[in-house]
């Protein structure tokens, strides 16, 4: 899906950039973006567009691709997929550092706590979060997981079976985040993840 620069404050701009050398030649087919594209259609009821691309594990590729993504076509939020592991080509959290203004630890935190409840090798991972800011415009940067179910856990956090949430998913602290950044205000179907807010932050529902 192309995303044409359109300056709507109340429309949230996401980029989504899956990193594969294999994928990115053909060799099998992407799963990382549909993944995303099928979360964030089940989890925001608030206005949203989105930019994708598939680049190979190359720290130049990269870095262009997260700062065309904020700094040109100014996004909001940009999550990545791949790459976080410890190879030799695994540069994806070395690219998002070289493009970054502020880290944003807790979320890495976080996300090898999600994944650490199912696999003792999640504690391999090297995925960070950053913040990315210019003159007018501020975005969030995330490294996820490459599978589409670690990439759904991670956001979404775990239930149990009567739906009560056991360990919390990254995404219900983003919302707020952005709002704190300057950017749109994010609504979220409560079914999929809730958004945490401040009582003081949150809006009345139109």
């Amino acid at each position: 899906m192309t995303m044409t620069k359109i300056n709507n404050p109340d429309q949230l701009r996401i980029g989504l950039v899956s990193i594969s050398d294999r994928a990115s030649s053909g060799v099998y087919e992407d799963q990382g973006i549909p993944a995303l594209r099928d979360w964030f259609s089940a989890a925001l009821t608030s206005p949203w567009q989105m930019e994708t691309r598939l680049i190979p594990d190359e720290r130049a590729a990269i870095e262009k691709a997260l700062i065309e993504l904020v700094d040109v076509l100014h996004c909001d939020l940009v999550l990545t997929t791949g790459g976080t592991g410890p190879a030799k080509r695994d540069v994806t959290p070395e690219a998002t550092l070289a493009v970054a203004t502020k880290e944003m630890p807790g979320f890495g935190e976080q996300m090898r706590q999600i994944s650490l409840r199912f696999v003792p090798t999640a504690i391999l991972s090297r995925q960070v979060t950053v913040i990315r800011e210019s003159a007018d415009h501020a975005a969030l940067i995330m490294n996820l997981p490459g599978q589409p179910k670690s990439i759904k856990e991670t956001l979404e956090g775990l239930k149990d079976a009567d739906g009560k949430q056991l360990v919390a998913g990254i995404f219900a602290a983003v919302p707020y985040c952005i709002d704190l950044m300057g950017g749109p205000y994010i609504e979220t179907d409560e079914n999929v993840c809730k958004a945490f807010r401040p009582k003081s932050a949150v809006r009345a529902k139109t």
